[in-house]
């Protein structure tokens, strides 16, 4: 059974002409502007790596990453699941200045994401990474550069907005900050994704903090890796979906781990064993600079810009055969 809804009465504004040019445009427009806004230069980025190397983002720790054989080296690959620490090395072996970042193309595949509105097995994203100072390891420093990303996606609104006029609901550039707790403190009886809706409804542009520990019911808000995020200094940004009518997240990010940290986090997942892995030995020896980074979902921009109501609409990916149904008796035309 298909897990995707089209709202009653939907249709899209553009055409899938118009769609596709308008792709093509947020694409560049909010890379220029972000990259202008963070500091970031543009760097190639692998597809897949080698699992014995610890570059791969584990995500809960329960996902299959796709693997395959190479011949020609003897060793087996993994396609990336994000490349949250592939970035932090790069900066490293690049010698990137303190201030100054990359940003990259991510493509990955996530086997056993379950598909609807906003999930597909095809994830693509801006990742981006830069290096700050011990004494930007803080809060503030944090909020400030959700508000420059929400200010580079408000500003890639309005050029779209004004070339396409059918296009509407403009986003909220005043970003609401609570956390994870204030949430189940102020929902408790809600689980983690109504929580969210629950508050964007009346904080249109919010970002939820501290993600990755437990609460003090002993739940988690929502999985992290304990090995790039530094828990207490992260988040998650949000807008509220007028289409949908619920929260719908465009980013994932945060400050991330030091030696302490990092071992602090490891030990709480019982994961001590990758302290072992190349690029772990690396952060706790001090030999990797200190960062912040995070991903933000191109599909999933296109998608809130464009006013789409299905992930399909802004990519092509694969659906199952209950999905590809509903959209074709709602007229949703999916790439």
């Amino acid at each position: 059974m298909s897990k995707s809804v089209i709202p009653e009465g939907y249709k899209s504004a553009l055409n899938i002409y118009d769609t596709q040019r308008a792709i093509v445009l947020v694409k560049r427009i909010f890379e220029d502007t972000l990259s202008g806004a963070l500091s970031l230069q543009r760097v190639s980025a692998p597809l897949f790596v080698y699992p014995e190397s610890g570059l791969n983002d584990n995500l809960n720790g329960v996902e299959r990453p796709v693997e395959f054989d190479i011949p020609s080296t003897h060793k087996t690959a993994q396609i990336v699941h994000s490349l949250a620490k592939w970035k932090r090395m790069a900066l490293h072996k690049y010698g990137f200045s303190l201030g100054r970042g990359l940003y990259t193309d991510m493509n990955a595949i996530r086997r056993d994401e379950e598909t609807d509105n906003l999930h597909s097995v095809y994830v693509d994203q801006w990742d981006w990474e830069k290096i700050i100072s011990k004494e930007d390891r803080n809060t503030e420093f944090l909020k400030e550069t959700v508000k420059t990303i929400v200010g580079a996606i408000c500003d890639t609104q309005k050029t779209l907005m004004n070339i396409y006029p059918l296009l509407r609901f403009p986003l909220s550039r005043e970003v609401s900050f609570v956390t994870t707790q204030e949430l189940e403190d102020m929902y408790p009886d809600l689980t983690p994704k109504q929580r969210e809706t629950a508050y964007v409804k009346t904080h249109p542009t919010t970002f939820v903090m501290q993600i990755g520990d437990k609460l003090k019911s002993g739940e988690i808000h929502d999985g992290r890796a304990p090995d790039y995020d530094d828990w207490t200094l992260n988040g998650d940004l949000i807008f509220f979906n007028e289409i949908l009518g619920e929260a719908f997240e465009v980013s994932s990010m945060g400050i991330r781990v030091d030696d302490k940290t990092l071992t602090r986090q490891l030990k709480i997942r019982g994961m001590e064993n990758m302290a072992a892995l190349p690029f772990h030995k690396m952060v706790l020896n001090g030999e990797l600079p200190l960062t912040m980074g995070g991903g933000i979902g191109q599909s999933r921009l296109c998608m809130l810009l464009l006013n789409k109501a299905h992930i399909g609409e802004v990519q092509a990916s694969v659906w199952d055969e209950d999905t590809l149904k509903l959209c074709k008796e709602k007229s949703v035309e999916l790439l």
